[in-house]
Order: C-alpha cells, then sequence, then structure tokens
C-alpha cells in the first residue's frame, strides 16, 4: 500500500481513520488505516496510523458489492422510468452497497428490451454497475416468484436482440441449463462477455458441468429455486460446491436459506460464496402490497411473498443486514465481509471491492456491523 505525495512535495493533510480490522487485497482482516480528504482516500496503510487517529472504528472495508437486486425504497429497477432506478439505487447506497446490479425478472422479450434500454444510461452515469436478466430462460418447475405465462425457452435471436439492447451492458444472466436452446445461448452469452448463472433449474448434475463446460461461472441464489439435493441424485447444489470455477450467490436474511445451512454452504464452496439481496421494492420500506414484475407480492413481518401466500418473491434486505445474517449464522466476519465486498467484484469483473488510493468506495462499520456517518 503506498503513500501518495504531490508534484510540488505537499499534499493537505487528511483525517486518519484506524481500524483493527481492515479488509486486506487478499481478503483477509489485519489492523489499518486510511487517510481521507473529502470523503476520497489519500493514502492508507497497514499497522499503526503514522499520526494522531481522529476516528477509530471496528472495520475498515470497500462499498457492499451487491450482484443481484430487483430494487428498493419502494422502487424497482425493472422500469422505463430512470428516476426510479435512481430512488432505488439511493436506498441500498444509504446501506453501504457502492455498486448494486440492476437485475430484471421475468417479462416478455419486447418489454425486457424497454426495461434494458432504460437501464444502459444508468449503467454509463454509475447509478447502477450492470443488468442482470433473471429470466425468462428459467424452469417452469423451479419459477420461484416468476410469471409461468412469460417463460420461455432460450431462443438465440432473443439473445441476440436483448445483448443489442443492452449496448455491452449485460453484465449477467440466469439460465436452467437443462432448457432446449440453453447450451447455444450459454455459448453466445459468454462469447459477449456475459456472465451466465445457473439457475432456477431442474438440472442434474450433469447437466450442471455441461453447462460450465460451456461457460457458464456463477450460481443464482444456491439451493433456492432448484433441484433440491438427494443422496443419490446430488443435482446442481453439490456440483456447484465440489467446481472451483463456478461462485455462488447466498442471500443471508434467514429467511431463504436456514442459518445452519447457511454456514455450512459457505465453508463447503471450494469457489467463492457471494452474499447477494435479491431485494425487491419492499427493502427498506414498510410492509404491505407490491410488485414484483407483472406478478403481486405481499410483505409481512419483512418476507415478500407471492400474494395469497404464495412462493418466496425475493427479499427486503440490505448488504449490510445481510453481512450481519452471516456473522450471526457463524460464517467468521472476515468471510462474510469478504464474499460482500471483494468476491462479488472478482466474479464480475469489477473495478471495485478493494480499498485504494484516490477512491472514494469504502466504508467504516462498527463493532455491530452498521455503516457509520463518517460526515
Amino acid at each position: 500500500m503506498s503513500t501518495v505525495t504531490s508534484v510540488e512535495g505537499f499534499r493537505p493533510r487528511g483525517r486518519l481513520v484506524s481500524s483493527p480490522a481492515m479488509l486486506q487485497p487478499d481478503g483477509t482482516l489485519a489492523a489499518g488505516w486510511v487517510e481521507e480528504l473529502g470523503g476520497m482516500i489519500t493514502d492508507l496503510g497497514t499497522g499503526a496510523a503514522p499520526g494522531p487517529v481522529e476516528v477509530d472504528t471496528a472495520y475498515l472495508i470497500p462499498g457492499f458489492v451487491d450482484v443481484h437486486c430487483h430494487g428498493g425504497g419502494g422502487h424497482t429497477f425493472a422500469t422505463a422510468d430512470p428516476r426510479e432506478v435512481a430512488a432505488a439505487a439511493t436506498l441500498h447506497r444509504r446501506h453501504g452497497t457502492t455498486h448494486v446490479m440492476a437485475s430484471l425478472v421475468t417479462a416478455s422479450i419486447d418489454e425486457l428490451e424497454r426495461q434494458v434500454q432504460c437501464l444502459v444510461p444508468l449503467v454509463d452515469n454509475a447509478t447502477v454497475a450492470g443488468i442482470h436478466l433473471e429470466g425468462p430462460w428459467l424452469s417452469p418447475l423451479h419459477r420461484g416468484a416468476h410469471d409461468p405465462e412469460l417463460l420461455t425457452q432460450p431462443r438465440l435471436e432473443d439473445v441476440e436482440r436483448l445483448l443489442m439492447a443492452a449496448d455491452g451492458k449485460l453484465t449477467m444472466v440466469t439460465i436452467a441449463p437443462e432448457l432446449p436452446g440453453a447450451m447455444e445461448a450459454i455459448d453466445l452469452l459468454t462469447r459477449s462477455g456475459v456472465v451466465v448463472a445457473i439457475g432456477h433449474t431442474d438440472a442434474d448434475e450433469v447437466q450442471f458441468r455441461a453447462a460450465v463446460e460451456a461457460g457458464a461461472r456463477q450460481v443464482t441464489h444456491l439451493c433456492n429455486a432448484m433441484r433440491p439435493i438427494h443422496h443419490r441424485s446430488p443435482g446442481p447444489i453439490v456440483a456447484a460446491l465440489a467446481d472451483d470455477r463456478v461462485a455462488v450467490e447466498l442471500i443471508a436474511d434467514g429467511v431463504h436459506v436456514h442459518p445452519a445451512v447457511l454456514e455450512l454452504l459457505s465453508r463447503s464452496a471450494r469457489s467463492q460464496v457471494l452474499l447477494v439481496t435479491d431485494a425487491m421494492a419492499a427493502a427498506g420500506s414498510a410492509d404491505g402490497a407490491y410488485q414484483l414484475g407483472s406478478l403481486a407480492v405481499d410483505v409481512v413481518d419483512g418476507v415478500a411473498r407471492l400474494a395469497g401466500g404464495g412462493s418466496i418473491a425475493g427479499s427486503t434486505l440490505t448488504m449490510d443486514r445481510a453481512v450481519r445474517t452471516a456473522v450471526a449464522s457463524g460464517v467468521p466476519v472476515g468471510r462474510a465481509l469478504d464474499a460482500a465486498t471483494r468476491l462479488p467484484a472478482i466474479a464480475m469483473g469489477w473495478e471495485a471491492g478493494e480499498l485504494k488510493v484516490g477512491s472514494d468506495d469504502w466504508l467504516a462499520l462498527d463493532a455491530d456491523l452498521r455503516v457509520v456517518d463518517l460526515a
């Protein structure tokens, strides 16, 4: 870690913020400090700070990186209104998420094209960090909160149309690899620089491995909306945990995955574990009636389900609470912070998830893993 000096040999001194647990570039925690001026890191290092410390905090980390999020603050990313997208992103930024993926649920190809075109300039101006299509190429058997009338098999002409609409901003696509045409779609998406995630799937372990060989490198919310583990038919969950090429998402809200299972999965995965929110519009908002795509959702006690007591329909999580839930489940704090910052940035190829000079992308957390306002 380096020190910056101006050409004239002088620079204004900033405020020193010190912590016994600063996230390092290798994902470990060590004592360290940052010097900041106007929110920008002007210097940083490990060990004791080089001068009087103005702020002591429990943790110093990069901003949270959420690679699966549908909205928040009463707003959705599945819209043609850029103001709504910005409002949802703002809610998550208040909880420390500096890079948020705009995830879109199943809709018609025409509607997805409109939504993607709305998001492109908002990726360009960093309101959101990328675009994720979670549908319509999903298994009807594991559709979760996706409209069954709009699910479809992947056709290359539809994939190409949405790639064109995204103008290079399509970051990730979730697909069920057992669907006819899925392998060809995975190949095209991968060659186009898109991260392919396996999810909402009835694939067995053989089909899962074939998808990985074709280029898939992620799993959408592991365990949720997929064939479960059976001792004679391990399915996608065991295959994902055993493959060191595949990053796996976990929704750490205490509802989607039991805390004991969350800890076991975090400990068992050979590759990267990514904490995600899968948040819908109700994140950061009150219980009540909402929409997720074309479907009505009821939120009761912070849990979102399809109206009438149906499937879980996303979450009301923010990333700071996801980290706290993971730690309360037994995941070591360093591993949880890494899974919420550095590792998802690596999985997406984003320049994020690391503390560095010249960046304003950093957070201080207190001992309860809550974001500290340093303004």
